[in-house]
Protein backbone atom coordinates (compact mmCIF):
# COMPACT_ATOMS: atom_id res chain seq x y z
CA UNK A 1 0.00 0.00 0.00
CA UNK A 2 2.85 2.40 0.83
CA UNK A 3 4.46 1.81 -2.55
CA UNK A 4 1.25 2.55 -4.43
CA UNK A 5 0.71 5.74 -2.42
CA UNK A 6 4.26 6.91 -3.06
CA UNK A 7 3.87 6.19 -6.76
CA UNK A 8 0.60 8.13 -6.85
CA UNK A 9 2.13 11.13 -5.13
CA UNK A 10 5.54 11.06 -6.83
CA UNK A 11 6.93 14.28 -8.28
CA UNK A 12 9.61 15.02 -10.90
CA UNK A 13 11.98 16.73 -8.47
CA UNK A 14 14.68 15.14 -6.38
CA UNK A 15 13.56 13.76 -3.01
CA UNK A 16 14.20 16.32 -0.32
CA UNK A 17 15.48 13.68 2.08
CA UNK A 18 16.42 14.48 5.65
CA UNK A 19 17.53 18.10 5.83
CA UNK A 20 20.63 19.33 7.58
CA UNK A 21 18.97 22.69 8.24
CA UNK A 22 17.55 24.33 11.33
CA UNK A 23 15.29 22.96 14.04
CA UNK A 24 11.93 24.53 14.69
CA UNK A 25 12.01 23.83 18.38
CA UNK A 26 13.31 21.21 20.77
CA UNK A 27 12.12 21.11 24.37
CA UNK A 28 12.86 18.53 27.01
CA UNK A 29 11.42 17.87 30.44
CA UNK A 30 13.49 16.31 33.19
CA UNK A 31 11.51 14.16 35.63
CA UNK A 32 13.25 11.94 38.16
CA UNK A 33 16.54 12.21 36.27
CA UNK A 34 14.95 11.10 32.98
CA UNK A 35 14.85 13.49 30.07
CA UNK A 36 11.70 13.33 27.96
CA UNK A 37 11.64 14.84 24.49
CA UNK A 38 8.42 16.82 24.30
CA UNK A 39 8.64 18.06 20.74
CA UNK A 40 11.27 17.73 18.07
CA UNK A 41 10.87 18.94 14.49
CA UNK A 42 13.22 19.12 11.54
CA UNK A 43 12.56 22.04 9.25
CA UNK A 44 12.19 21.03 5.62
CA UNK A 45 13.77 23.28 3.00
CA UNK A 46 12.38 23.56 -0.53
CA UNK A 47 13.75 25.03 -3.73
CA UNK A 48 11.67 27.65 -5.51
CA UNK A 49 10.77 25.06 -8.14
CA UNK A 50 9.63 22.57 -5.50
CA UNK A 51 7.46 25.15 -3.77
CA UNK A 52 5.82 26.08 -7.06
CA UNK A 53 5.29 22.42 -7.92
CA UNK A 54 3.54 21.57 -4.67
CA UNK A 55 1.39 24.71 -4.74
CA UNK A 56 0.33 23.85 -8.27
CA UNK A 57 -0.70 20.44 -6.96
CA UNK A 58 -2.83 22.26 -4.39
CA UNK A 59 -4.30 24.36 -7.21
CA UNK A 60 -5.25 21.14 -9.01
CA UNK A 61 -7.16 20.14 -5.90
CA UNK A 62 -8.90 23.52 -5.84
CA UNK A 63 -9.94 23.02 -9.46
CA UNK A 64 -11.71 19.80 -8.40
CA UNK A 65 -13.85 21.86 -6.03
CA UNK A 66 -14.51 24.44 -8.73
CA UNK A 67 -15.77 21.71 -11.06
CA UNK A 68 -18.27 20.67 -8.34
CA UNK A 69 -19.40 24.27 -7.72
CA UNK A 70 -17.72 24.19 -4.29
CA UNK A 71 -15.64 27.07 -2.95
CA UNK A 72 -12.35 26.22 -4.70
CA UNK A 73 -9.68 25.67 -2.08
CA UNK A 74 -7.05 22.96 -2.43
CA UNK A 75 -4.38 21.57 -0.13
CA UNK A 76 -1.49 19.11 -0.15
CA UNK A 77 0.74 17.94 2.71
CA UNK A 78 4.35 17.11 1.93
CA UNK A 79 6.87 15.03 3.85
CA UNK A 80 10.34 13.99 2.63
CA UNK A 81 9.58 15.37 -0.83
CA UNK A 82 6.41 13.31 -1.26
CA UNK A 83 2.75 14.28 -1.04
CA UNK A 84 1.21 12.27 1.79
CA UNK A 85 -2.18 13.97 1.87
CA UNK A 86 -4.48 15.76 -0.57
CA UNK A 87 -7.73 17.58 -0.05
CA UNK A 88 -10.20 20.01 -1.56
CA UNK A 89 -13.30 21.69 -0.21
CA UNK A 90 -16.18 19.20 -0.16
CA UNK A 91 -18.78 20.66 2.21
CA UNK A 92 -21.62 20.65 -0.31
CA UNK A 93 -20.72 17.24 -1.73
CA UNK A 94 -20.53 15.55 1.67
CA UNK A 95 -23.01 17.79 3.52
CA UNK A 96 -20.48 18.21 6.32
CA UNK A 97 -19.59 21.68 7.56
CA UNK A 98 -16.02 20.80 8.53
CA UNK A 99 -14.93 19.21 5.25
CA UNK A 100 -12.50 21.93 4.25
CA UNK A 101 -9.46 21.19 2.08
CA UNK A 102 -7.04 21.24 5.00
CA UNK A 103 -9.15 18.85 7.08
CA UNK A 104 -9.39 16.41 4.19
CA UNK A 105 -5.63 16.56 3.59
CA UNK A 106 -4.80 16.16 7.30
CA UNK A 107 -7.08 13.11 7.55
CA UNK A 108 -5.40 11.49 4.54
CA UNK A 109 -1.91 12.30 5.82
CA UNK A 110 -2.76 10.87 9.27
CA UNK A 111 -3.94 7.65 7.63
CA UNK A 112 -0.85 7.48 5.42
CA UNK A 113 1.52 7.99 8.34
CA UNK A 114 -0.45 5.96 10.88
CA UNK A 115 0.02 8.85 13.27
CA UNK A 116 -2.00 11.93 14.21
CA UNK A 117 1.21 13.93 14.57
CA UNK A 118 2.63 15.28 11.29
CA UNK A 119 5.85 16.58 12.81
CA UNK A 120 8.04 16.70 9.70
CA UNK A 121 5.42 17.84 7.19
CA UNK A 122 4.69 21.06 5.31
CA UNK A 123 1.15 22.02 4.33
CA UNK A 124 0.54 23.88 1.06
CA UNK A 125 -2.89 25.48 0.64
CA UNK A 126 -4.24 27.86 -1.99
CA UNK A 127 -6.05 30.17 0.46
CA UNK A 128 -5.07 31.18 3.99
CA UNK A 129 -6.57 28.65 6.44
CA UNK A 130 -9.71 29.66 8.32
CA UNK A 131 -9.87 29.68 12.11
CA UNK A 132 -11.06 26.06 12.28
CA UNK A 133 -8.38 24.78 9.91
CA UNK A 134 -5.67 26.79 11.64
CA UNK A 135 -6.64 25.06 14.88
CA UNK A 136 -6.53 21.67 13.16
CA UNK A 137 -3.08 22.41 11.74
CA UNK A 138 -1.82 23.16 15.24
CA UNK A 139 -3.44 20.06 16.68
CA UNK A 140 -1.80 17.94 13.96
CA UNK A 141 1.57 19.41 15.01
CA UNK A 142 2.37 20.50 11.46
CA UNK A 143 5.45 22.73 11.77
CA UNK A 144 5.04 24.82 8.61
CA UNK A 145 2.41 26.03 6.17
CA UNK A 146 2.71 27.85 2.86
CA UNK A 147 -0.40 29.51 1.46
CA UNK A 148 -1.28 31.43 -1.68
CA UNK A 149 -3.88 34.17 -1.26
CA UNK A 150 -5.00 35.81 1.98
CA UNK A 151 -8.43 35.17 3.51
CA UNK A 152 -9.55 38.58 4.71
CA UNK A 153 -12.96 37.41 6.00
CA UNK A 154 -12.10 34.18 7.82
CA UNK A 155 -8.29 33.97 7.91
CA UNK A 156 -6.76 32.34 10.97
CA UNK A 157 -3.11 32.65 9.92
CA UNK A 158 -2.59 36.39 10.17
CA UNK A 159 -5.30 38.22 8.22
CA UNK A 160 -8.10 38.17 10.80
CA UNK A 161 -6.67 36.06 13.63
CA UNK A 162 -3.13 34.83 14.20
CA UNK A 163 -3.71 31.41 15.70
CA UNK A 164 -0.67 29.67 14.23
CA UNK A 165 1.93 31.94 15.83
CA UNK A 166 0.10 32.79 19.07
CA UNK A 167 2.64 32.36 21.88
CA UNK A 168 -0.12 31.45 24.33
CA UNK A 169 -0.64 28.14 22.52
CA UNK A 170 1.56 25.09 23.00
CA UNK A 171 2.34 24.66 19.29
CA UNK A 172 3.36 27.37 16.87
CA UNK A 173 3.63 27.09 13.11
CA UNK A 174 5.93 28.78 10.64
CA UNK A 175 3.79 30.64 8.08
CA UNK A 176 4.85 31.62 4.57
CA UNK A 177 2.36 33.58 2.50
CA UNK A 178 1.86 34.76 -1.08
CA UNK A 179 3.13 31.76 -3.07
CA UNK A 180 1.48 31.88 -6.53
CA UNK A 181 -0.90 34.37 -4.97
CA UNK A 182 -2.44 35.64 -8.21
CA UNK A 183 -3.16 32.15 -9.52
CA UNK A 184 -4.72 31.06 -6.24
CA UNK A 185 -6.86 34.20 -6.04
CA UNK A 186 -7.93 33.85 -9.70
CA UNK A 187 -9.61 30.50 -8.99
CA UNK A 188 -11.69 32.10 -6.23
CA UNK A 189 -12.58 35.00 -8.53
CA UNK A 190 -13.69 32.54 -11.22
CA UNK A 191 -15.90 30.77 -8.69
CA UNK A 192 -17.71 33.92 -7.61
CA UNK A 193 -18.00 35.10 -11.22
CA UNK A 194 -19.61 31.79 -12.18
CA UNK A 195 -21.94 32.08 -9.19
CA UNK A 196 -23.10 35.54 -10.27
CA UNK A 197 -23.67 34.29 -13.81
CA UNK A 198 -25.75 31.36 -12.53
CA UNK A 199 -27.90 33.71 -10.46
CA UNK A 200 -28.45 35.99 -13.45
CA UNK A 201 -29.43 33.03 -15.60
CA UNK A 202 -31.81 31.75 -12.92
CA UNK A 203 -33.49 35.17 -12.72
CA UNK A 204 -33.77 35.33 -16.50
CA UNK A 205 -35.40 31.92 -16.65
CA UNK A 206 -37.76 32.83 -13.80
CA UNK A 207 -38.92 35.93 -15.66
CA UNK A 208 -39.36 33.95 -18.87
CA UNK A 209 -41.76 31.56 -17.16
Amino acid sequence: MTKSLNKRFDNPFRPLGKPSGRFLFQNSLVCGGISFLLCYNVFMEFTVEEKDYFMREAIKEAEKSLAKEEIPIGCVIVKDGQIIGRGHNAREELNQAIMHAEIMAINEANAHEGNWRLLDATLFVTIEPCVMCSGAIGLARIPRIIYGAANQKFGGAGSLYDILTDERLNHRVEVEKGLLQEECAAIMQDFFKQGRERKKEAKRLAKAT
